[in-house]
């Protein structure tokens, strides 16, 4: 039956140690990266943002341009009706038939002046969406600027450093999986508490080497024992010798 090896509390330090300084080193990446990648997502949802808002313009231009055409229909016919009615006006064989000839005329008279006014209207109201929709054209225009000079700079970090970056990934990895589940849950706790991602630190000149809040020396010398994991009572980092720590070299 096979057994599971009992990692001593020395061991387990040195694969954290080992394990914190392959993340520290990915983390230097994301620095040199900076705010780029989010700048870089918020540009691309900006842009997909106007360029929803130009096309909802554009398809209201198109939309008042039909109202327009219909309204221009409705003069036509109503013209044409005016026609027929004037001819029909002179053939009429009593003043009651001119007379409702002529509320006809009228009738269609105020169509056209009704649609002329909608006409103008809807003319106006295109006027206004095309002022609109070439501000969105211009900022589109400028974002796509800033957006390209911003994937440009993204790119070339990349390109240098990707390499690098993905040996680092997969030592990572690698590492995880030497470190005890229980203390894995703990570091990545710890490690994401803190802007910097330090999770395991030494003590430096008789202090932290995260929050630099001093370490008393009875307690400094329990760390160099190495027989139990301990953290800093102030910031709860865990903490290990300096020697142990200058020890675990990572490649």
């Amino acid at each position: 039956m096979a057994t599971v090896k009992d990692f001593s509390v020395e061991e387990k330090l040195v694969s954290l140690v080992s394990l914190q300084k392959i993340e520290s080193k990915i983390d230097e990446f994301q620095i040199l990266k900076g705010e780029l990648p989010i700048e870089v997502s918020d540009l691309e949802d900006e842009i997909q943002g106007l360029n929803s808002r130009q096309t909802r313009i554009e398809e209201e231009i198109n939309g008042i341009n039909e109202f327009i055409n219909q309204k221009k229909e409705s003069i036509k016919e109503a013209d044409a009706l005016i026609k027929k009615y004037e001819k029909q006006s002179t053939n009429v064989k009593n003043s009651r038939e001119f007379e409702a000839i002529t509320k006809e005329i009228e009738m269609q008279q105020l169509e056209v002046k009704l649609a002329e006014k909608h006409i103008k209207d809807a003319n106006e109201e295109i006027a206004e969406k095309v002022v609109g929709l070439e501000k969105a054209k211009k900022a589109i225009a400028t974002k796509d600027g800033v957006l390209k000079h911003k994937k440009d700079e993204l790119e070339k970090i990349i390109a240098t450093t990707d390499t690098e970056e993905k040996h680092f990934n997969k030592l990572a990895a690698e590492a995880r999986e030497k470190v005890d589940p229980r203390l894995l849950l703990s570091y990545d706790r710890i490690r994401g508490n803190y802007r910097n991602g330090l999770a395991v630190v030494p003590v430096v000149r008789d202090a932290c080497g995260g929050c630099f809040n001093a370490i008393p020396p009875q307690r400094q010398s329990e760390i160099k024992q190495r027989k139990k994991i301990i953290v800093c009572e102030n910031c709860g980092r865990i903490l290990v010798d300096n020697d142990l720590n200058d020890g675990v070299e990572v490649k």
